[in-house]
């Protein structure tokens, strides 16, 4: 980006390192300014030698920057700004209104952004200052006014914006095309200014218009909505229409233009439709035509919650989540809301359900749990008035046996009786077992220098999972069943083992282990980890 200073210096802005040079006739370089952004994209400079940059995207490494920040404004009006609020729902949509009806003010930028774009006026002297930034807006070009002022043309959305001072600008006009790229005077007085996407030229005159007209961008309320009344603050002479649709091009079969009575009701009488859009029409006269804020009340067409997913997670207790300090807060425009998962704990004896719904209203939901046994037709209720997507119980309360859960979400809380919505998901089949196996008919007995054993292990639910034995007080040893598959919920098992032959040295004598008595100890699992144990002593000789 080049520009020529009057004293015929080159004035240079770099990609890479946002640098802003000045070169002499001679070819001596001097760096002026490093902005804060990597690459200067647009540079202007007014007959009393201030230089003027913009920069575009971000630094690989931080760095001081040497900016004086921008200071607060004092008249606020956002661009656009969109808000809705708990139970009723409203959106606000606040513009400027276009020249050259007297402009309107602007938040002052504040001390940049992350994204975006930012423009920079370095002073005569040497000294850098940041007058404006975007998040939204990416600066292509920079010019000025027949009286001098700013003009910044900007993309992906065509407007030009007009700089005033440090904390005063105007959305001066959208153009129909996606970017500004260059200003240029015409005769007159007046601007030229050239875009993209689509390729065309503009003229600004250089006096003002008897009329002027603003439209805003178009709402997306995101469900089909009923619109309500139209809410306005400015002055002058102003004629404000409404509009709506359901899909988001205006020109596509929208409803048409309908007039807004600010003397009266100010009913917007706009069709009910997901998208909706506001124009202003400003006409010349005393006192100057301004407008200051427009607000489209709206009320979303109640629309069921959604569950999206039931998991069962057997051996898990979750702890209580810290309530929100203001929970029916609604969100932002673009914000999604983050349920942060349950804190679970290991927990053998507990079973913990949880579940995840949204609801497009970004109602507040309850919920209740139910469950059902395998074969049953009733459901019975679980724990009902929750306001956590998850539960965890004691899973002796319930017999051993299959299970299903059900969840059901309701809106209540966010609309009045009968008004409400509700759905429902089933989880899939779950077994709950917390009996431990029995162990029967355990006996013992020597049988040619062995000791022979024999048991049954039984389950009323699950099937055995594995059995082991002891001898002595010895390792435990993994021991098959009769059939050698363990895949029912009754096992018998019946195995020879050696026996421990410990001596105890009289002189030089030995006792047999065949005159010791012996404890043989049988444990047992059924398939959810319930164990039982039994012993038998073998009584020696």
């Amino acid at each position: 980006m080049l520009a020529l200073d009057a004293k015929g210096n080159l004035i240079a802005g770099t990609d890479g390192s946002g640098l802003v040079y000045r070169i002499s006739p001679s070819g001596e370089a001097f760096v002026l300014y490093s902005a804060p952004k990597k690459e200067i994209t647009a540079l202007a400079l007014d007959d009393k030698g201030n230089i003027y940059a913009s920069g575009v995207g971000e630094k690989k490494t931080a760095s001081s920057s040497g900016v004086t920040p921008a200071p607060q404004a004092t008249i606020t009006t956002p661009i656009p700004t969109v808000t809705t609020a708990p139970n009723a729902p409203g959106v606000t949509i606040t513009q400027a209104a276009p020249p050259p009806i007297p402009l309107v003010n602007f938040p002052a930028p504040g001390t940049g952004a992350t994204g975006g774009s930012e423009i920079y006026k370095i002073a005569p002297d040497g000294s850098p200052t940041r007058l404006w930034s975007s998040r939204e807006d990416i600066v292509y070009a920079l010019g000025f006014d027949p009286q001098g002022g700013l003009l910044a043309g900007t993309g992906n959305r065509g407007h030009i914006y007009a700089i005033r001072s440090d904390d005063d600008f105007t959305d001066l006009l959208k153009a129909g095309a996606s970017q500004i790229t260059a200003f240029a005077k015409a005769p007159g007085g007046g601007l030229y200014a050239s875009t993209s996407n689509l390729g065309k030229i503009f003229v600004l005159g250089p006096g003002p218009q008897s009329e002027g007209t603003y439209e805003s961008d178009v709402f997306d309320a995101k469900i089909f909505s009923r619109w309500g009344r139209a809410e306005y603050r400015g002055a002058g002479n102003v004629d404000l229409y409404v509009r709506s649709g359901n899909v988001d091009n205006p020109d596509r079969n929208w409803s048409p233009w309908r007039k807004v009575d600010l003397g009266g009701s100010s009913e917007s009488w706009a069709p009910a439709a997901r998208f909706a859009q506001w124009k202003a029409v400003l006409h010349a006269g005393t006192p100057a035509p301004r407008v200051q804020s427009v607000t489209l009340n709206y009320l979303s067409k109640n629309v069921a919650p959604v569950i999206d997913e039931i998991t069962v997670q057997p051996n898990t207790r979750f702890s209580p989540l810290p309530r929100s300090a203001n929970p029916d807060v609604a969100l932002g425009p673009g914000q999604v809301r983050f349920d942060p998962p349950p804190p679970a704990q290991h927990d053998r004896d507990s079973v913990g359900v949880k579940w995840t719904a949204h609801d497009d209203n970004d109602d507040q939901m309850v919920y209740t749990l139910y469950y059902r046994g395998e074969g049953e037709s009733r459901w019975l209720l679980l724990k009902d008035n929750l306001l956590d997507k998850f539960y965890s119980f004691d899973a002796s309360l319930l017999p051993d046996g299959a299970y299903t859960y059900k969840v059901v979400a309701s809106d209540a809380p966010s609309h009045s009786p009968g008004e409400a919505l509700t759905a429902e998901k089933e989880s899939a089949r779950f077994e709950i077992d917390t009996t431990a196996p029995r162990i029967e008919n355990l006996s013992a007995s020597i049988d040619n220098g062995k000791v022979h054993v024999a048991f049954r292990a039984v389950d009323g639910f699950s099937p055995i999972r594995r059995a082991e034995y002891s001898i002595d007080a010895g390792d435990w040893q993994y021991v098959e069943p009769v059939g050698q598959i363990t895949d029912s919920k009754t096992e018998d098992y019946d195995f020879r083992a050696n026996i421990p032959v410990p001596t105890a040295s009289i002189g030089s004598a030995s006792v047999a282990a065949s005159a010791t008595d012996h404890v043989i100890v049988v444990r047992v699992w059924d398939r959810f980890d319930n164990m039982s144990s039994a012993k038998t002593i073998l009584r020696g000789k």
